[in-house]
């Protein structure tokens, strides 16, 4: 039986995933970080066999889309990898996309071991990156590994994409698009809790400038206080946020408090203790509901600030400003009747024995990018838990990583049909 062959040769293999493992988590590969851990991709891809296709992207020609987003235009020592298993003819296709690039560890004195380490306690592999997402790329590493071992043709073509710039909008995954990657259906291994994500939530940065009168403290009375006018901002936007959130009844969001959250993430404003602030600026994160585009949502923020007057005639002379700025999410979904989806939760129940939690994602991810702009259906599915993402002493379960792959490997077969 296939399955038993797939289990079988992971088993025998776990000693190499897990060494595997270990090297990408050791490779630092924070933003312009990305080529060590990159050399470790190709180095792989390589030993299993596959085409490989590996560039740098050109910020210049991508800052041209419309979804463009990163903080830099040079992508020097940043490349994109791509390996290709070509199938026999007449199959459907498949995308399996990771990120490589990792966030910054914060503060050293918040980890319990060093951040790069990679070391094993207990089941669990420690390291920046370990769950966001270099445990789900090695998934897809291992998955690929044994249908090659075994020896499996398949009919239709797989896409191994190990992309960077995820963390910061998603720039690789477009680049990736771009070049021409497409596919019929795609799996996004990123750290869901072995739960399956038909949907992924979209986001966006912005920021409001508030504006104030400035007057001396003594005689604040004097002056308006654009941080006091910031407090009824922030109020009024919490109240779009509740109204947003009111509109949303699909039973995927149902576990999830807020679907699409407001967030206020930063707040400067002021000059001088001994001065009443003529200024504020707040930057938050607005999310996205997979129902509505950007510029709904773009045009729904820019109505709502607008009625500020009606709670203050300060903001009547004096509206605020919203710009947008900086990364951006697109929003992705696939239907949750397609039958990618219905193979993928029939693998995992063979291999697990029981069926699978299917929700929507509380988070951004590159599946937005592959569905509307590569036209690709994209389902998020992987080891790691999103609690650990980010986090100090980050880990992932490595049981975890190995039966992901043999879910994978078993849709893979499913949906590409052995040649």
């Amino acid at each position: 039986m296939l399955q038993t062959q797939i289990n079988q040769w992971l088993t025998s293999n776990r000693e190499h995933g897990v060494k595997l493992l270990q090297k990408l988590v050791q490779a630092d590969s924070i933003q312009g970080n990305e080529q060590q851990a990159q050399k470790v991709v190709i180095k792989t891809l390589h030993k299993i066999g596959l085409k490989v296709d590996v560039w740098e992207p050109d910020g210049n020609e991508l800052s041209k889309h419309p979804d463009f987003s990163s903080s830099r235009q040079e992508f020097i020592g940043s490349p994109n990898v791509v390996g290709i298993l070509k199938g026999t003819g007449e199959g459907r296709s498949l995308i399996l996309n990771g990120h490589i690039d990792v966030v910054p560890e914060g503060d050293l004195e918040q980890w319990e071991h060093a951040p790069y380490s990679g070391k094993i306690i207990d089941g669990k592999l420690y390291g920046r990156g370990a769950t966001d997402m270099k445990g789900g790329n090695v998934s897809l590493l291992l998955a690929l590994s044994a249908l090659r071992a075994l020896g499996i043709p398949l009919k239709g073509d797989v896409i191994f994409q190990s992309v960077i710039e995820e963390e910061s909008g998603g720039l690789g995954t477009l680049a990736a698009i771009l070049r021409g990657y497409k596919a019929d259906a795609a799996i996004i291994p990123e750290p869901t809790n072995m739960k399956i994500f038909p949907k992924q939530q979209g986001s966006m940065w912005f920021q409001i400038q508030v504006k104030g009168l400035s007057a001396h403290g003594g005689t604040r009375y004097e002056g308006v206080s654009a941080i006091e006018k910031a407090f009824l901002v922030v109020e009024h936007i919490r109240e779009l946020e509740k109204r947003r959130n009111e509109r949303i009844n699909d039973p995927l969001y149902s576990n999830i408090p807020i679907p699409i959250p407001i967030n206020i993430g930063k707040i400067a404003g002021g000059d001088w203790p001994s001065s009443v602030a003529d200024r504020v600026k707040l930057e938050g994160r607005m999310g996205i509901s997979p129902e509505e585009s950007m510029e709904e949502a773009k045009h729904e923020m820019e109505s709502w600030l607008l009625t500020l007057k009606e709670l203050d005639p300060w903001f009547n002379e004096h509206p605020v400003t919203l710009d947008w700025f900086g990364a951006r999410w697109v929003p992705g979904a696939i239907d949750i009747e397609h039958v990618f989806v219905e193979k993928l939760t029939s693998c995992y129940q063979k291999v697990l024995g029981f069926a699978p939690i299917v929700e929507a994602s509380p988070w951004g991810t590159d599946g937005g990018l592959l569905t509307k702009v590569g036209f690709t259906p994209t389902i998020v599915f992987g080891p790691g838990v999103t609690e650990n993402a980010h986090f100090p002493n980050e880990y992932i379960e490595i049981d975890k990583v190995f039966e992901v792959a043999e879910i994978i490997a078993l849709t893979i077969v499913d949906w590409c049909e052995v040649g």
